[in-house]
């Protein structure tokens, strides 16, 4: 996606990843599904916007932490995180209410990501 230094929520009550994005678009070319979408990547620039285009890899029903369940769009990128990088997939989602634009779900960070809720913003 070319999205460099976004915040992002370390969530190991989260299944899946999520990110927040606006203007959601389903297209379908060459007998393949897109989504066209919009993002923040700055939470606090809210005017800053990057269009992105990516191939749907799934669609899954997620219920959120409010107890309420939607079909999300799923696309698979790479997430790096300090020197390391590797493939994840993420749902699109409509987050604006929260504090940050993605969460790190779990199933991202199996043999990646060891958590210590000690601790803050280890790695910038």
């Amino acid at each position: 996606m070319g999205i460099f230094d976004l915040e992002v929520r370390i969530d190991t009550g989260a299944k899946t990843s999520s990110l927040h994005v606006d203007n959601l678009q389903r297209v379908k070319r060459d007998g393949r599904l897109y989504v066209q979408y919009d993002l923040h990547p700055d939470i606090y620039h809210l005017d800053e916007i990057v269009h992105c285009e990516s191939l749907i890899y799934d669609s899954r029903r997620i219920k959120s932490s409010n107890g309420d369940s939607e079909q999300r769009c799923v696309i698979q990128t790479l997430f790096r995180l300090g020197d390391r990088e590797w493939p994840i997939e993420i749902t699109l989602s409509n987050r604006q209410d929260m504090s940050y634009m993605m969460l790190l779900g779990r199933e991202a960070m199996i043999d990646k990501v060891y958590v210590d809720p000690s601790r803050a913003f280890l790695i910038d």
